[in-house]
């Protein structure tokens, strides 16, 4: 009798969670969506903060109540960047993008003091947040 072989699971002990996403190929997918996720996460307290529904919020987007939808969906990834500005805007908020080595080392700002990136544990706290949602 042949005994068929089977697959190795791979030991992930020791590594990074981003490595660990990055081997199984999903690592730019995962900080799309938990990116995404943080955004319309962060929309919908300011709307609750404000007491805001939905509907007055479209109204003053001069948008329908499913263009919103697809706004505040955290797996929606296709939202443009000036959506999500004028939503903010709407809610007396505005955006901050910044791009940020990938190693999460030290940077200088150029209009204020050194800041730093994400670090590993705040990145791998929201993969998790992802993974389980």
């Amino acid at each position: 009798m042949k005994k068929t072989p089977t697959k190795k699971a791979f030991d992930h002990s020791g590594s990074s969670f981003d490595s660990f996403l990055e081997e199984e190929g999903i690592r730019e997918e995962a900080e799309t969506v938990a990116i995404k996720r943080v955004l319309a996460w962060q929309l919908e307290q300011a709307m609750r903060e404000q007491r805001k529904t939905k509907q007055a919020m479209a109204k003053e987007l001069h948008t329908s109540r499913s263009q919103l939808n697809r706004l505040l969906d955290p797996h929606n990834v296709s939202v443009s960047l000036e959506t999500i500005t004028r939503a903010a805007r709407v809610l007396g908020k505005r955006v901050t993008l910044q791009i940020t080595d990938a190693r999460g080392s030290r940077i200088k700002h150029p209009h204020g003091p050194t800041t730093t990136t994400l670090t590993t544990a705040t990145r791998a706290f929201w993969y998790k947040t992802l993974l389980l949602w």
